[in-house]
């Protein structure tokens, strides 16, 4: 796609990327055809190619509109689109320049600019923690729309104590630990069991997902190069500290945290650092084969008093696994090989399910739509459970069901108990 750019963009460093992913599109239109928000509203603006061109006619000088701009924020970024494209489109970082852009050029109306200060500033806020407390006190008599949003109050079990040789660090989120502190604590737990010990660095905050996400691009970088200086005592090279990596249970953090490197590369204080982190990075189904491994080895009665005893389950991989982070299959595969039952729904496993970070709140009918369609094909597998990989994931369809639904590796966590307890 050939590309003009407008004085104020050519030579500046969103420009030449911008101009760089443009020419790779060839308007082919295959990324309609999976991308939630076209198969919902039918309007080429509310798909990638539409939203491609909207970008690129304001890099070459248009002036953008409301219109603009609520065509881009209704696109889930879930980079489905990226995984179907023949030519490689990076649509995932195109469209974060277009926000950017469009964000400094289109005011918002009052309401939408104090929602949205709401989200980034609340959620990674010391009272969040609190609030949720006190929300899951009286979650009965919570509006159903608040209800949605506020999971029922979870046991977290204990924390591991014993020490192994390997360790890895371990984010635990900035919502996570007061709306589902069990995912962290059977992370550790189901590590443990596998003789890896998991460390969780003081100082650490949000990814920097939020934030980004919601146009706040250089307070999201701020707190990436937070999390860099806390985490660089354990990964410095020569430290002796021993952890091996940097492991993610929520594959949108994840995908954010592996991204350092890229979104911090004209940084000259944090590139390389930045460039280690994403390099340390893994989601923790990318461990799954040497915990099943280990499990076998160190646990062979456990493993086989797993096969006996476990549940049915429906797995939806969130869109930043599969599309942002490129893995498929490995969270099945590894947990099919202890004797799980998993599947993937049989009609569009690929499709978003609505959750997108902040997405069902800014934009709720969209998101609830899609958290429906998800939800009725999963439950064409009639499953006892319904596991993901992303607390916003797991919290966005528990609103729509009363099939528990839980991270995997809770899951896993619970059944090598019962094992280990018969």
């Amino acid at each position: 796609m050939q590309t003009h750019l407008a004085p104020e963009f050519a030579g500046t460093a969103d420009g030449r990327a911008a101009e760089a992913i443009l020419r790779k599109c060839v308007h082919c239109g295959f990324c309609t055809a999976t991308c939630p928000t076209y198969q919902l509203l039918g309007d080429e603006l509310d798909g990638p190619r539409g939203r491609i061109y909207l970008i690129k006619q304001v890099l070459e000088g248009e002036t953008p509109t409301r219109s603009t701009q609520l065509h881009l924020d209704r696109c889930l970024t879930c980079r489905n689109c990226e995984s179907t494209c023949p030519s490689g489109v990076q649509y995932g970082q195109l469209v974060d320049i277009g926000r950017k852009i469009v964000e400094a050029k289109v005011p918002r109306p009052a309401a939408e600019r104090a929602l949205r200060w709401t989200l980034k500033q609340g959620l990674n806020s010391p009272l969040f923690a609190p609030a949720m407390k006190l929300g899951q006190a009286v979650r009965g008599m919570l509006p159903k729309a608040l209800q949605a949003k506020v999971p029922a109050k979870q046991v977290a079990g204990a924390w591991p104590t014993q020490t192994h040789g390997r360790k890895v660090l371990m984010l635990a989120g900035c919502v996570q630990p007061a709306m589902m502190p069990n995912i962290n604590s059977a992370t550790a737990r189901v590590l443990d069991a596998a003789g890896i010990q998991t460390v969780v660095a003081e100082n650490v905050g949000c990814c920097g997902a939020l934030k980004f996400h919601l146009n706040d691009q250089d307070a999201a970088k701020a707190q990436m190069r937070a999390n860099i200086d806390a985490w660089w005592p354990f990964v410095e090279p020569g430290e002796g500290k021993g952890v091996e990596a940097i492991v993610m249970n929520a594959s949108g953090c994840g995908v954010t945290v592996k991204d350092y490197g890229h979104l911090l590369h004209d940084d000259p204080a944090y590139a390389a650092k930045a460039r280690r982190i994403s390099e340390l990075t893994r989601d923790l189904s990318e461990l799954l084969p040497e915990i099943v491994a280990a499990l076998r080895s160190a646990r062979p009665e456990w493993v086989e008093g797993l096969r006996q005893k476990t549940p049915t389950l429906a797995y939806h991989p969130p869109c930043t696994l599969q599309h942002g982070q490129k893995l498929r299959g490995g969270v099945e595969q590894h947990l099919g090989e202890l004797g799980f039952k998993i599947n993937t729904a049989r009609v569009e496993p690929h499709l978003c399910c609505g959750s997108a970070g902040t997405y069902s709140v800014l934009n709720p009918k969209i998101a609830y739509e899609l958290r429906d369609r998800k939800l009725g094909n999963l439950a064409e597998l009639q499953p006892q459970a319904i596991v993901s990989a992303n607390i916003g994931c797991i919290s966005h369809l528990q609103s729509g069901t009363e099939t528990p639904v839980r991270h995997w590796v809770e899951v896993l966590d619970e059944a090598l108990a019962c094992a280990q307890s018969a």
